[in-house]
């Protein structure tokens, strides 16, 4: 499940308080809908025939670095993708006896429309604070990491920080 809206507005800023439909609207496609996801996916995995090892699916949630270390001015994109990782543990702890593993994956700066549409003023300097490599993510690395994920039958309940050791 990969959901993300952006939205950088201050709690107050020049224009006076952020406006609560904001923060409801990113409330509810960046942790509701993740959470509907959820409980839908998993209804329809419990009736599966389990594979050998007895798994009957995964679910992999988008969070967010901002969940762990948001910005001036992402108060709610980072409490909206905080209740995404709150989710993972005791999801994975509830769905888990039904053989279905839940996991997050954090992405940093990943070169994406969402990012470029976020941050407007993006330059390399950005790309080169973080440590290694001195870019963007690719999306197809996000890619080798869900599929990493659906082999690894060991991965349940974390959230994979996929940032190249960025940290804001």
């Amino acid at each position: 499940h990969c959901v993300g809206r952006g939205h950088f507005e201050p709690i107050f800023g020049d224009k006076g308080p952020m406006s609560l439909e904001s923060f409801r609207q990113l409330v509810e496609v960046n942790l509701i809908s993740t959470f509907n996801m959820m409980r839908l996916a998993s209804a329809d995995m419990a009736t599966l025939t389990p594979m050998p090892s007895g798994e009957r699916g995964v679910i992999v949630s988008t969070a967010s670095v901002s969940a762990y270390e948001g910005q001036i001015g992402e108060a709610a994109y980072a409490a909206s993708k905080g209740g995404v990782v709150s989710m993972i543990l005791p999801a994975a702890r509830e769905l888990g006896p039904l053989g279905i593993r839940v996991v997050g994956i954090a992405p940093g700066l990943f070169g994406t429309q969402t990012l470029f549409h976020m941050e407007k003023n993006l330059d390399s300097r950005l790309a080169h604070q973080i440590p290694f490599p001195h870019r963007f993510g690719d999306p197809a690395e996000f890619a080798m990491l869900v599929l990493h994920v659906l082999k690894n039958v060991m991965i349940n309940g974390s959230v994979l920080r996929l940032d190249g050791g960025y940290h804001r």
